[in-house]
Parts: structure tokens; sequence; C-alpha cells
């Protein structure tokens, strides 16, 4: 069974997403935003919902934290909280939530979207082990109406069927570019597939691409 951490420190709340989430979730809780990081490494959740107003250690500090450490940076954090979305929303997003959930709980749109974020970390995950390693690359962006745009990126990390890189360009999920190594001796890689955006509004966006056509100049096979 998957397994949710859920830091909150209203006893009540955990009570209740316990009650709720049970089902479909090994559910790992605390009231003491100090303790989380550590039980989020210990216990490797394939998600945390986080409160966001808690004595000590905020929310906001404890999403940023998560996202920034590499050994969790990769688990999708989901703020619930009695905050309203209209302040917040877009603050947590930048530190690297996945979803916003106000208070009183809309557990259905909740499961939904933490399925959805799960069914694509799976999907990304199963087929290639992923090797932290910064390339430069040009993502190649063509038009039928325009003349073919070039995109400097520079990749986070990267496996044999895809790579996670940074671009200050905006991609649609979906849309296919053609990858080329950056160099004085540009090498063509193949062509791959948009399938995650993070991070929307910071000047350098991250995508998650997989190959659709591979050359043999990628550096992995």
């Amino acid at each position: 069974m998957r397994k949710l951490l859920v830091v909150d420190d209203d006893s009540r709340i955990r009570n209740l997403i316990r009650t709720r989430m049970r089902l479909d979730f090994d559910i790992v809780d605390t009231g003491d935003p100090d303790l989380a990081f550590g039980l989020a490494i210990e216990h490797k959740p394939d998600a945390i919902l986080l409160d966001l107003m808690m004595p000590g250690y905020s929310g906001f500090e404890l999403c940023q934290s998560l996202h920034n450490v590499s050994y969790t940076s990769r688990i999708p954090v989901f703020i619930v909280t009695g905050e309203s979305g209209n302040r917040f929303r877009e603050h947590c997003k930048n530190l690297g939530a996945r979803g916003y959930f106000e208070k009183p709980i809309d557990f259905v749109a909740l499961k939904a979207a933490i399925n959805s974020t799960l069914t694509t970390h799976r999907v990304e995950r199963r087929a290639h082990l992923r090797v932290q390693l910064k390339i430069l690359l040009n993502l190649v962006e063509n038009s039928e109406n325009a003349k073919p745009q070039v995109h400097p990126a520079a990749t986070e990390n990267i496996s044999a069927g895809g790579f996670l890189c940074q671009c200050e360009a905006s991609l649609a999920v979906g849309s296919v570019l053609f990858i080329y190594l950056a160099g004085p001796e540009e090498q063509y890689v193949g062509k791959a597939r948009v399938v995650r955006q993070d991070e929307s509004s910071v000047p350098w966006p991250k995508y998650g691409f997989q190959f659709i056509e591979k050359s043999g100049h990628w550096l992995l096979q």
C-alpha cells in the first residue's frame, strides 16, 4: 500500500485524514513539524500532506526544505490548510507544492490529485534509473507556420529514457521537441515529449522529458 505522511499540529485534522484516507494509504502522521523531515527520510512516503501554520517550523519552510534536498525533492507535497488559497496558493507552488487544498478538505478532489501525481511519477520511475548530471542542451521547437525556436536548457538528472531540465521557455505538456547536445559541434540526440512541468511561475521552469526517438549520441543507452 502507498504511504502518506501527514504533518498538522491539529490532532483532529490528522485523525480525520487518517479515517478518510486509510483505505487507500498507509498513514504516518505527526503534529510536530520539527520531526517531519526525519519521518520523510525514514518512511519514504509516496506523498506528504502539509499544514501551513504550525508552531516553530512553518509549513512554508518545511515545503521548501523538502523540495530543495535531493533525497526528498521527488516526494509530492500537497498543502492542506485553513488559510485562504488566494493569499498563499501561488507562493506554495513556487516552493514546490503540487496542490493546495483549503479546509474543510474536499477528500474526493484531494485523492484524485494525489493519484494523478503518483501515476505520473510511477511512469517516469519504472523504466530507467536516473543519474544526477548537468548537461547543456538545445531544445528545438518546430512549428509549421514559424521559424524553429531554439531553447537552451540544463539537465538536473538524466536516464536512458529521458531527463529533467530547466529551461526559460514556456513549453506545453505533451509537446514534442528535437533535442541536441550543446557545444562547438552540436549533436542530435532525438525527439522527446514534455511529460510534466514544475514551477511554472519562476524564470527557469523545470520540465520532465521522455524520449520517443533517440540517436546513439545520448549519454545513457
